[in-house]
């Protein structure tokens, strides 16, 4: 006797659900049902909008956010203060810090952060492409804005000991960043407050005097 089951296109769509990060097997099974019977659901919409984003969207060449051309709106701005370069590990923690208000310079986001255990290492990251930028385009400070956990703490020691080349101010995020969290559970005050009080990791060159970022 055979045991009733989902068709097998239903099957499929909640096995490919249960890849996406953060849904189980009962939740795929929520959202496929939803999908199936649900006069709001409109899955035609939400295939072309999938598939516009993978034809369409990719990393900006030089900072690293998502953009539809290359460079971004953020690194074509001219109204951006190009001194100052913030590091970021992920393309999507240079949100957050642009929701805070409190910084208007230009952004390099490496793409991840060192990690053995994971198999990543400084080669896998976009280290040579921020070299190259400092080489041709050198900013008057770095900012290192990487989360507080084992592996961006040593991404950050890393890129300390590699940066000491340039005679340029090194600074990461300081007061109100909590231990072992990242970027995108840090509120935008906390933000605001950790960029004016970030502190020195290299002592070769003097800071600015003027912020023009902080607060303007």
């Amino acid at each position: 006797m055979k045991r009733a089951e989902y068709p097998h296109p239903l099957r499929s769509l909640i096995e490919e659900l249960k890849r996406l990060p953060g849904i189980g097997a009962r939740s795929a099974e929520r959202i496929a049902l939803w999908m199936l019977q649900s006069k709001d659901a409109h899955p035609e919409s939400l295939g072309r909008a999938i598939y516009r984003v993978q034809e369409t969207v990719h990393c900006c060449a030089q900072c690293g956010f998502f953009t539809e051309t290359d460079p971004c709106a953020l690194c074509a701005d001219p109204g951006r203060d190009r001194q100052f370069l913030c590091v970021v590990e992920q393309p999507t923690d240079i949100l957050p810090i642009e929701r805070s208000g409190a910084f208007h310079g230009l952004y390099h986001a490496l793409g991840g952060k060192i990690s053995p255990l994971d198999h990543v290492g400084p080669e896998q990251l976009r280290i040579d492409a921020l070299l190259l930028r400092l080489r041709s385009d050198p900013p008057v400070e770095i900012i290192l804005a990487l989360g507080g956990d084992v592996e961006s703490e040593a991404t950050s020691h890393y890129l300390a000991d590699l940066l000491r080349e340039f005679p340029i101010p090194l600074t990461r995020l300081a007061q109100g960043m909590p231990a072992g969290a990242g970027l995108e559970y840090t509120d935008e005050l906390t933000l605001a407050r950790a960029l004016s009080g970030r502190t020195r990791l290299s002592p070769s060159a003097p800071l600015p005097d003027q912020l023009p970022f902080l607060g303007s």
